[in-house]
């Protein structure tokens, strides 16, 4: 593994993506956008045919299938490598047999009980996410009484679930789920306390990317804040996960990323050459 923070490059195939508004939503435009994420140093692309931002509704399996498999093929066909954000076990089953090698389920394991045995059989790495429920409830249960500590006992009880149905340790990747049944109040939070996610013995994932409550502090300051104007403050949350040694990070801009990333990596360097 790679001492470097990884960065994991977004396509959305989707009409109602919270961060671009459908901008990649046709399959050419997707493998397009994936490609210019890869030349942009992105290390894996993350293809997801399903929106969940809050309020959203689900789509149909079939058609969650139809947006993601073209995609994963094209970009696996090219060498590179791809990340499903999906939350079904029949999706991930066909982007595995497609070429992907990791994927990225945004409820944990709890939104299909038949995930687990899907990760088992192909040994594919798991991105393993804080989750409370859909995006139609999720805001309602984002109360705490010790957000970092409910959230550890949380994901700890979904790694018991998982490494019993038969997924190895090595296989898992853990995010605290960042805006998924959280306030701006618990992000940060959970961002501050990092090290204790890290000290559950897995990789850790953060995806801040372009997320409501970095909007948020950039109203606070006067600044534009609409998602697409949010890429430099994800920019600041990568240097400072890498510094702290995530696995990780998945955002939108992977140029600002990638270049936060060297940074930090360099300030990690120079510390432990004293």
């Amino acid at each position: 593994m790679t001492s470097r923070t990884l960065v994991m490059g977004v396509v959305n195939v989707t009409p109602d993506s919270f961060s671009d508004g459908g901008q990649w939503f046709e399959t050419d435009v997707a493998i397009a956008h994936g490609r210019t994420l890869l030349e942009q140093g992105a290390d894996i692309v993350d293809v997801g045919g399903e929106s969940t931002r809050p309020g959203a509704e689900r789509v149909p399996e079939r058609e969650e299938l139809d947006r993601v498999i073209p995609v994963v093929e094209a970009m696996t066909g090219r060498g590179a490598q791809v990340s499903v954000d999906t939350m079904r076990a029949a999706v991930a089953d066909a982007a595995l047999a497609a070429g992907a090698g990791l994927i990225n389920d945004v409820s944990g394991g709890l939104a299909d009980p038949d995930m687990p045995g899907v990760l088992a059989a192909h040994g594919a790495r798991y991105v393993l996410s804080h989750w409370r429920g859909h995006s139609d409830v999720m805001t309602g249960r984002a109360v705490y009484t010790d957000v970092t500590a409910e959230v550890l006992a949380e994901l700890s009880d979904r790694v018991r679930a998982i490494r019993a149905a038969g997924v190895r340790a090595d296989q898992i990747v853990l995010d605290p789920g960042l805006g998924f049944a959280k306030n701006a109040k618990h992000n940060w939070r959970l961002l501050a306390d990092l090290d204790q996610v890290k000290a559950l013995g897995y990789p850790v994932l953060i995806g801040a990317s372009r997320k409501r409550f970095l909007g948020q502090i950039l109203a606070e300051a006067g600044a534009e804040s609409l998602p697409a104007f949010r890429d430099r403050a994800t920019a600041a949350v990568s240097a400072l996960a890498a510094a702290k040694g995530v696995w990780a990070v998945r955002v939108h801009d992977v140029a600002g990323s990638v270049d936060a990333i060297r940074v930090a990596q360099a300030w990690r360097e120079a510390e432990n050459e004293r």
